[in-house]
């Protein structure tokens, strides 16, 4: 199985903040949020052989609060989409760019200088193919739309859905291993 989860809460998550490739570690609420997601998955007896997590520190750190003692695999292609000049922008007055491309991610394209959703997908699923003849449960640590690339790579048929889903800090979508590849994921908590 895989589980791929959402890191905990940061600084800029709480002021509702585009927080990007902004290298923040989580905040307090953060901490409890990834400690209680490996105390769940714990209670259901899920173990963790291996862990892949982006680079950024909230995802090491929620990562090596779900499961402690697990070793933690850096991998690039984890990281968050690059905002670029909209790095920080305060969601509650967002630009009028980033609330069209944020109304229908599906059919809007990023604006000049964001990373395009295409690189997303593409680098999702470079790094599902890599790993789908490892052994053993896997835990994912991400971010938001990150995260939905992943699971727009394992939904073929969601047309673009997942884009415009909420995911919040320290959700967990798990997904079988099925024929060489993997299921459609479902939502754990």
């Amino acid at each position: 199985m895989i589980y791929i989860i959402r890191h905990g809460q940061t600084k800029l998550n709480h002021s509702n903040a585009l927080q990007g490739r902004s290298d923040l570690p989580l905040n307090e609420n953060g901490k409890q949020q990834a400690a209680s997601a490996g105390e769940w998955l714990a209670a259901k007896g899920i173990r963790f052989d291996r862990i892949y997590s982006s680079p950024l520190q909230r995802a090491v750190q929620t990562a090596e609060l779900v499961a402690p003692g697990v070793p933690v695999t850096i991998d690039e292609r984890l990281i968050e989409m690059d905002y670029g000049p909209y790095e920080g922008v305060d969601l509650k007055s967002p630009p009028p760019e980033i609330l069209t491309f944020f109304s229908d991610f599906e059919h809007n394209p990023a604006p000049d200088g964001m990373e395009q959703l295409s690189s997303v997908l593409a680098r999702s699923a470079s790094f599902l193919e890599d790993i789908k003849n490892v052994n053993g449960n896997i835990l994912i640590s991400t971010h938001a739309i990150a995260m939905k690339g992943l699971l727009e790579v394992l939904t073929p048929e969601s047309h673009g859905s997942y884009w415009s889903k909420y995911i919040g800090n320290c959700s967990v979508y798990a997904a079988e291993r099925c024929d060489g590849w993997f299921g459609i994921p479902k939502e754990l908590c």
